[in-house]
C-alpha cells in the first residue's frame, strides 16, 4: 500500500481526475479512525517524502569527508592504472597517493552539491507511465526512475563541477605530478588516464546508492516521517 500512495504522489500532475480518485479510493480503503487523506494531502506528502530522500541523500555525500569516510562510496585510485598506485608505492609515494585519494573525494563532496535541484526538477516531470512504474516496482523504483531520466543532465552538470573541485582541493595537481613521476620511471608504459570521467562516474553512482537508502527508509521506518503531513499519510497505509 506504501507503493500506491508513493505512486499517487507522483502522478497529481498528469492524471485525470478519475483516475486519481480511483487511486485515492484504494489508499483510503484502509483508513480507520481519521479523516480519509485527500488528494492533496497525498499528493502533497508523497511528494515531500521523495524530496525528502533526495534532500538526505545528496546532502549526506555532499558534507566534508561524505564520500572519503564512507567505505561504500569512497572513490579510490583509479583501477585502470592500478599498477601506478602500486609502482609509487613501491617507491616510497605512498602517502602521496594516499593524499590524492583524500582529495579526490573532497572534490566529489564539493560536486554533490549540485545535484539537488536536477533531481526535483525531474520529480516535477514525471508522468502517470513513469508513476505507475515506480508503483509496480522494487523499494528503489524511484531511485531507479531519477537515475535513468537525470544521469545524462546530471553528468554534464557534474563534469565541469568535478574538475573545479578536483583543482580547487589539488586532487587534479597532485594526480598529475604522480602520473608524470611514474611516467619518468624507466621502462613502464606511460599513462595519462582521464581523472574527471572517472570520478565524475564514481560521484555519481555512490549518490545514488544514498539516494535509494533515503528511499527505503521513508518507505519503512515511521522515525524518519520528519513532518506531521509525512506522519499522517504514512500511519493510515500501514
Amino acid at each position: 500500500m506504501k507503493q500506491a500512495i508513493l505512486a499517487l504522489s507522483l502522478i497529481l500532475g498528469s492524471c485525470t481526475t478519475a483516475q486519481i480518485s480511483q487511486a485515492l479510493g484504494e489508499v483510503n480503503k484502509s483508513v480507520t479512525g481519521e479523516k480519509p487523506l485527500t488528494t492533496a494531502e497525498v499528493g502533497q506528502g508523497l511528494k515531500e517524502a521523495l524530496i525528502n530522500g533526495i534532500t538526505k541523500g545528496s546532502d549526506r555525500v555532499s558534507q566534508v569527508d561524505g564520500y572519503f569516510k564512507n567505505p561504500e562510496i569512497k572513490i579510490p585510485f583509479p583501477p585502470d592504472v592500478k599498477k601506478v598506485e602500486d609502482k609509487l608505492r613501491q617507491i616510497g609515494l605512498g602517502n602521496d597517493v594516499d593524499k590524492f585519494i583524500m582529495t579526490l573525494n573532497h572534490g566529489a563532496e564539493e560536486a554533490a552539491k549540485e545535484a539537488k535541484p536536477i533531481f526535483i526538477d525531474a520529480i516535477k516531470q514525471m508522468t502517470i507511465e513513469d508513476a505507475w512504474g515506480i508503483l509496480k516496482g522494487e523499494e528503489n523504483a524511484a531511485t531507479n526512475y531519477l537515475q535513468r531520466t537525470t544521469s545524462t543532465q546530471l553528468k554534464s552538470k557534474f563534469k565541469p563541477v568535478i574538475q573545479t573541485s578536483l583543482d580547487k582541493v589539488g586532487a587534479a595537481k597532485y594526480y598529475s605530478d604522480l602520473v608524470n613521476t611514474y611516467n619518468k620511471i624507466p621502462f613502464v608504459d606511460k599513462v595519462n588516464p582521464d581523472l574527471n570521467e572517472y570520478a565524475t562516474d564514481l560521484a555519481m553512482k555512490g549518490l545514488f546508492m544514498q539516494i535509494a537508502k533515503e528511499e527505503k527508509n521513508i518507505r519503512q521506518d515511521p522515525v524518519a516521517r520528519t513532518t506531521d503531513l509525512l506522519k499522517r499519510v504514512f500511519s493510515q497505509t500501514k
